[in-house]
């Protein structure tokens, strides 16, 4: 294996990190939006703010990770997807500054009609930006973003790999929020609110279940070369992630809440783990492997160095902060 590769490995590990953190952070605003009136919908409201408001900001960590990591060791395919994306790209970056101003704000909001725009806005944008990132793996995926980085701005992206990716995105971001907003509200002692999540979040992993059930039948003419990898080499990955998912829906069924949690954890990071694997050697589909694009030797040794470092000095303080908001008790009152 070489070095680049090795890198490129350690760079989709904070892939599946984002999707899983980060998703489950994305989701909340779908049980945000959904929660009812200004009355009815403020215990649901509660619970999202204290479930994510510890970690929203530490998810995007990963997101830094892998864009630094993406540029400084293979800044030509970067260069590439950032020029031919740049629509898709800028309006997930819109959505994410959105999301965490409007979060923010609305807890200091001076009249409920301002609280009300800003949870509009968080609750929006935080749809919209799974949506695009997803149609921008879609882009990658389907080999529409050209090695030189002039694939057009519109048609890289408007096409079934990428919306059904934006969808898929969507669908698993609110899928595992919903799993893990059920079981915070079941260990804060509110089963009824906890009842109430549960069928939302059943309904939801039905419905992306069979969305990703349609989307394989045009994925085999609009993204040929990552067909054949799901259904090759990440083969097991994609069972796993779905067996894992269907274990979600039936541990969420019966109330079985902190285990379900891990199946979807397990469901989504196979599902993007696949994707991965069935897209390997290619960093942009059909135009650029992963040792055609990589940097000086060099600088991917420094930053492997780099990684190992921050696995010491990083993870620890992220993992410690994670078992604090998943152990503590709190109060609605």
């Amino acid at each position: 294996m070489s070095v680049a590769v090795v890198v490129a490995v350690a760079l989709f590990v904070g892939v599946v990190c984002y999707a899983v953190l980060g998703g489950a952070d994305f989701g909340a605003g779908f049980y945000d939006l959904t929660a009812g009136d200004a009355r009815d919908g403020s215990r649901v409201r509660l619970l999202v703010d204290h479930s994510i408001g510890p970690v929203w900001e530490a998810n995007h960590v990963w997101l830094i990770y892998v864009l630094v990591m993406w540029w400084t060791a293979f800044p030509e395919t970067f260069a590439a997807a950032t020029t031919t994306l740049i629509l898709p790209l800028a309006l997930a970056l819109l959505g994410i500054v959105l999301r965490g101003a409007s979060f923010a704000f609305r807890k200091y909001a001076g009249t409920l009609g301002q609280a009300r725009l800003f949870g509009a806005v968080f609750a929006t944008s935080s749809l919209i930006t799974p949506f695009f990132l997803g149609a921008v793996a879609g882009a990658i995926a389907s080999g529409r973003v050209p090695a030189e980085g002039q694939g057009p701005v519109l048609d890289s992206w408007l096409h079934p790999t990428s919306l059904f990716g934006g969808l898929i995105a969507v669908g698993t971001c609110v899928f595992l929020a919903g799993t893990f907003l059920t079981a915070d509200a079941e260990r804060s002692g509110q089963p009824d609110l906890a009842a109430r999540l549960r069928v939302r979040t059943l309904g939801v992993g039905v419905l992306t279940g069979v969305v990703v059930l349609v989307a394989l039948v045009p994925l085999q003419q609009d993204a040929p070369t990552l067909s054949e990898g799901l259904r090759g080499r990440a083969a097991p990955l994609i069972v796993l992630s779905a067996i894992c998912g269907a274990a979600t829906l039936v541990l969420v069924w019966r109330r079985r809440y902190g285990i379900a949690r891990l199946a979807a954890v397990g469901a989504v990071g196979s599902v993007v783990t696949g994707w991965g694997v069935a897209q390997y050697p290619w960093l942009l589909v059909d135009e650029v492997t992963i040792d055609d694009g990589a940097g000086a030797p060099a600088t991917l040794r420094a930053l492997l160095v780099v990684v190992a470092l921050a696995g010491v000095v990083v993870l620890p303080p992220l993992v410690y902060l994670f078992r604090l908001t998943q152990t503590e008790r709190w109060s609605r009152e």
